[in-house]
């Protein structure tokens, strides 16, 4: 448990990061499961669109430092061949 005052303030500002992170990590997934449920479902239209989402979501959690550079590049390089191969 934490004893002094500042201790006790980082642990309350840790928990809060703490759900914001997990919420945008958890919006990162689903929009990409997003994409790749239209994509399998032959829908260019909706696809395109929700690629477009997702990069952005992706571009935005990258400049926050949650995703890596190199893991966001990586998905939408792999979801982009997947949404030009429909």
């Amino acid at each position: 448990m934490a004893n002094t005052s500042q201790a006790r303030k980082r642990v309350r500002q840790a928990n809060k990061a703490r759900t914001r992170n997990a919420s945008q990590k958890s919006e990162f997934r689903s929009s990409v499961k997003k994409v790749l449920k239209s994509i399998s479902e032959k829908n260019k239209d909706q696809s395109s669109l929700d690629y477009k989402k997702a990069v952005s979501v992706m571009d935005k959690l990258v400049t926050k430092g949650l995703l890596h550079k190199n893991k966001a590049a990586r998905h939408k390089s792999r979801l982009n061949k997947q949404l030009k191969n429909i």
